[in-house]
């Protein structure tokens, strides 16, 4: 996995993701989820072009049954950005990069002086 990118668990999603200090982009997943590992190369990209401006983080949700339940994840690959620890914004499905590069970017100029 990149170096950009955590693996997050029930355990540390609330330190991670929740509590973090800039945006967080997580990827809920499955490896058996073939549009999953369509889209991971695309996560992974953004990864590098948003270092320190947003944290990437997977959650696998096979093994973090908790964190996926609790915010409804019904279809994989679900890509939601949180900020403050709460949802602003996401996607369901492996959507172009474009896609996801057009919501970030209006996340972090919304919340700019969230995070400065």
């Amino acid at each position: 996995m990149d170096k950009n990118i955590i693996n997050v668990t029930d355990q540390n999603f609330k330190a991670e993701v929740l509590e973090s200090d800039l945006p967080v982009l997580v990827d809920f997943w499955a490896p058996w989820c073939a549009p999953c590992r369509m889209i991971a190369p695309v996560v992974e990209q953004l990864a590098n072009e948003f270092s320190g401006k947003l944290k990437v983080a997977k959650l696998n949700t096979d093994e973090n049954f908790e964190t996926a339940t609790k915010y409804g994840i019904m279809s994989i690959p679900t890509l939601a950005i949180f900020v403050g620890g709460e949802v602003v914004d996401g996607v369901v499905g492996a959507v172009p990069k474009q896609v996801l590069n057009d919501k970030i970017k209006s996340i972090l100029s919304k919340f700019a002086s969230k995070f400065n």
